[in-house]
């Protein structure tokens, strides 16, 4: 087991893998399992194939899900800290709940860009019940996703985006109400970018040369045209015509910087409250905006 992260203190992942626990639940791991300087039981986390292999294994013995794939060189999220989103996201809700966690179907959660993993409904559905619908742009990863949910049988919706400038349109019915929408954006404006990004991030591991991901992900995954800004600003600006269907509009934010101008184009949208949550991982901080067009006496489940 390796040591303690910074987790939110729900998170199942909180004193690290349990790779005993792991093997035993999927044994096909131990083939990729070695030891680390200091003795601990790890994974080559530089190997794709290792990375998705560990995703399956926390996703058997965690959240009960006996089949789990993704496409080859689809994005592989690591799912410690993609739980944590939905953990904060809860703490967030049980604040029109009398400060209790809200849980069960009648809670309603959109994930917008669910990728072909569907880790967010995945997680999110075990650990306190919502109903989740999940939205790509991507027919492969809605296949991938629909896979999932049947070889599991789980009751989760999907629908696709047709027209990619489009994020909540198309797929919010006017019937629709919804608690919560999550987002991980596309974080790199092009191409070029994204590629640039991932061979810094191979010189950082002492890899040398490569555009090899190895957590993958394919262009929708990783680049859109304005980069993670220019996504979320869309996703703000269309925010407005659903503002009465869904109580918290929310999204990740990659880089810190983006706050600042996020933040303004939330003023211009009249919004009745915004909200910065970090989430600390270890090394590593990672955030999500929210906003609401619900003033606070209105906000309740």
């Amino acid at each position: 087991m390796s040591t303690k992260s910074k987790l939110h203190p729900r998170n199942q992942h909180l004193e690290g893998y349990d790779f005993e626990r792991l093997i035993e639940k999927s044994p096909e791991l131990q083939t990729f399992t070695g030891r680390n300087p200091r003795g601990q039981v790890t994974i080559n986390f530089q190997d794709a194939n290792a990375v998705r292999m560990l995703n399956r294994a926390l996703l058997r013995a965690h959240y009960d899900i006996e089949f789990w794939d993704i496409p080859p060189a689809f994005l592989c999220p690591p799912i410690p800290g993609r739980v944590d989103y939905i953990h904060y996201l809860a703490d967030l809700l049980a604040e029109s709940n009398g400060r209790k966690i809200p849980r069960g179907p009648d809670i309603k959660a959109l994930d917008i860009g669910t990728g072909a993993s569907l880790v967010y409904p995945l997680t999110g559905q075990h650990e306190y019940g919502w109903e989740f619908t999940g939205v790509d742009i991507d027919p492969i990863s809605i296949k991938s996703a629909r896979e999932i949910c049947q070889r599991n049988g789980l009751n989760i919706r999907l629908k696709r985006q047709n027209n990619p400038e489009d994020i909540f349109k198309g797929v919010i019915g006017p019937e629709d109400i919804f608690h919560v929408t999550l987002c991980n954006p596309p974080f790199h404006a092009s191409l070029a970018q994204a590629e640039s990004g991932t061979r810094r991030k191979w010189r950082n591991l002492g890899k040398g040369h490569s555009n090899e991901l190895n957590f993958g992900g394919q262009n929708a995954e990783l680049w859109c045209p304005g980069g993670e800004i220019g996504f979320i600003a869309r996703m703000i600006e269309q925010s407005k015509t659903f503002s009465n269907q869904c109580l918290w509009f929310t999204c990740l934010v990659s880089k810190k910087d983006n706050l600042g101008p996020l933040a303004r184009l939330l003023k211009k949208a009249r919004i009745a409250e915004f909200r910065i949550v970090e989430m600390a991982q270890g090394q590593k901080t990672s955030r999500f905006i929210a906003w609401t067009y619900y003033p606070e006496r209105q906000r309740t489940l």
